[in-house]
């Protein structure tokens, strides 16, 4: 389920970015780049604007659920631990190595 998610979001991410890049400017006409001199919009002058309007509000909106839910879920994940069970044993202590003292230096 998991996995879908984030296909999804990755699917919607790219699609978003695509209908984004698809609607046109105010400065701008991205129909004259396909040759539609004189026109306004890319795929005519009424229907698409408000149909990419549309689109584009679609696609965020599930782009924003599907971040809310990987955000919610990836905090929730099981933590894996290599200790067998909660408590941890007593650590065992070493005996002190013997202490020595330096041989004091012969005179003649």
């Amino acid at each position: 389920m998991h996995t879908l998610i984030i296909i999804l979001h990755v699917v919607v991410s790219f699609a978003l970015i695509l209908v984004i890049l698809l609607q046109t400017g105010k400065g701008s006409d991205i129909g004259a780049v396909f040759g539609g001199g004189s026109s306004q919009t890319l795929f005519g002058s009424t229907g698409p604007t408000s149909f990419l309007s549309k689109l584009t509000a679609a696609a965020a909106i599930i782009f924003m659920l599907t971040s809310l839910f990987l955000a919610y879920f990836s905090g929730r994940g099981t933590s894996v631990s290599i200790m067998k069970s909660g408590v941890a044993p007593p650590a065992q202590t070493m005996p002190a190595p013997p202490v020595s003292m330096p041989a004091a230096p012969q005179t003649k």
